[in-house]
């Protein structure tokens, strides 16, 4: 597995000095008032096989076809193109979380509800994201314990952690940190993926209109 090129867990120093940042003309006010919506982040956080990626395409094609302006940013869609230099170290992940709530926030900023589906294993890297977009961030737990994953294995991939040719995969020999404190929790052990989409578009109906 090739090396990440982070070598830290916090969030990076900004390097460049002769930088000034320019305020858009039209103001994210404007730009909901012309979607009929509000924007935002649904951070949707989860083991590996939780749901996270059936629920939030399920979820978009739903608004979408209310009208809604949203969007998927998913975990292994993102390491393809903007995180494709990462890999899954403590700081890999810290890096790709930090540069997918960047992503997120400025979608947020755009007037679009921004559904982001990433493991995001630790608290503390979910709080940067949260730090992009604030008064916007809302975390959805995707909740369903390493058994229940582990027998769905959609992907075989904890098939290959336990044997050994995955390193670092979260809940067999990396750690996951459930949130303390979700605006949302969806129990995908003992709800059928409607029922989570059912409760997920109540919420937004709620909070975003």
């Amino acid at each position: 597995m090739p090396q990440s090129r982070i070598t830290c867990h916090a969030v990076p120093t900004r390097k460049a000095t002769n930088i000034t940042r320019v305020e858009h003309r039209i103001s994210t006010e404007q730009r909901e008032a012309r979607n009929r919506h509000r924007g935002g982040v649904l951070w949707f956080t989860g083991l590996s096989g939780a749901g996270k990626s059936t629920l939030a395409f399920g979820l978009e094609e739903v608004l979408f076809n209310r009208g809604y302006q949203v969007y998927v940013l998913d975990g292994d869609n993102v390491r393809h193109g903007l995180c494709a230099d990462l890999d899954f170290s403590h700081g890999g992940r810290t890096e790709n979380i930090r540069r997918a709530g960047e992503v997120a926030a400025l979608f947020a900023r755009a007037g679009i509800i921004c559904i982001s589906a990433f493991v995001s294993p630790y608290r503390a890297d979910r709080q940067i994201a949260r730090g992009a977009a604030p008064e916007r961030f809302h975390e959805v737990y995707v909740k369903a314990d390493v058994a229940t994953c582990e027998a769905r294995d959609p992907k075989g991939l904890y098939q290959k952690a336990r044997a050994g040719e995955i390193r670092d995969f979260t809940g067999v020999s990396s750690p996951y940190e459930p949130p303390d404190a979700a605006e949302v929790v969806v129990d995908t052990e003992k709800q059928t993926p409607k029922e989570s989409v059912a409760v997920l578009l109540a919420y937004v109906e709620d909070k975003f209109s």
